[in-house]
């Protein structure tokens, strides 16, 4: 497999430490050429959507992961998804004049949420702080605080590459503190050409040439939006007669913009009275635009 758009798991067998490495090129070009910022901006972005594959890949699930931040500060919207089958899509919303510090310097007050949508299961909800000099930061606090497992990431994006790391201990009672802390300084070494220029095999040897490291084969990514003509339906159903009524007074027909793939639907007064004669439960997406 193609050590680009994929993600490959590894495990320190006598250590009680696993890991996950992932690579985008095509899936991050994709979910960038639908949003309007500055590439400087759009970087977050690719970090996020390592991140939320990184994070997906450690829980047993079917459904989706969405991590997102919104705050009042020049990055005002981050959003990253990625399902159990490794289908991710992102956006991002803020001002070309942000100024990339710190989480609270780009994002000013706000917060981070992950959710995680499951076919069988409630939806569970984190919350994190947006503190730390970046993403990869405040994720590790979320997991030390919420999960009480220690957890290491690297995340890094260039305007042709994301890649991402992730280092968490194993829920053992047997683990040696020095086991990890010596996988995780050997780690800490990486830098982020190595992060966006090396394979998987390449760097982990590079890392961790005089440990015991199992490597799995990869699993492919591919960007994919989820939006459909009956979701979008079922969006504007859920508007009600009224506004749509004077959408269609004011413009003749209704038009809906996905944020996430950038795909337009227009809907004309037959289309509209029709939708409102049908009642279809079908869960609406967020991040659209009409």
């Amino acid at each position: 497999m193609s050590q680009q758009d994929v993600l490959r798991r590894f495990l320190f067998d006598e250590l009680g430490v696993r890991g996950l490495w992932v690579s985008l090129s095509s899936s991050w070009q994709t979910a960038k050429r639908h949003q309007n910022c500055t590439d400087a901006v759009q970087l977050q972005l690719g970090q996020a959507l390592s991140a939320v594959v990184l994070l997906s890949a450690t829980i047993k699930f079917n459904g989706s992961m969405i991590l997102q931040a919104q705050g009042d500060g020049p990055l005002k919207t981050l959003v990253a998804q990625a399902t159990h089958d490794h289908k991710i899509r992102g956006l991002i919303r803020g001002s070309d004049a942000a100024n990339l510090g710190s989480l609270q310097e780009m994002f000013g007050e706000g917060r981070l949420v992950l959710t995680i949508d499951s076919e069988n299961a409630h939806p569970y909800q984190g919350i994190i702080s947006l503190q730390g000099k970046n993403l990869a930061e405040a994720l590790e606090t979320y997991f030390i605080q919420s999960e009480q497992l220690n957890t290491r990431l690297w995340l890094f994006a260039n305007e042709t590459h994301a890649a991402g790391l992730l280092l968490q201990e194993l829920p053992n009672d047997s683990n040696d503190k020095a086991d990890w802390e010596r996988i995780a300084m050997l780690a800490s070494t990486v830098t982020e050409q190595e992060m966006l220029e090396l394979d998987c095999e390449e760097l982990l040897h590079r890392l961790f040439n005089e440990e015991k490291v199992r490597l799995f084969d990869g699993e492919a990514i591919k960007f994919d939006c989820s939006c459909s003509r009956p979701k979008i339906e079922n969006a504007l159903r859920m508007m009600g007669r009224e506004e749509l009524e004077s959408v269609l007074h004011e413009r003749g027909h209704v038009e809906v913009n996905c944020e996430f793939c950038n795909k337009h639907y227009q809907f004309d007064r037959i289309d509209v009275e029709q939708l409102l004669l049908v009642d279809k439960n079908i869960p609406a997406d967020p991040h659209i635009k009409h």
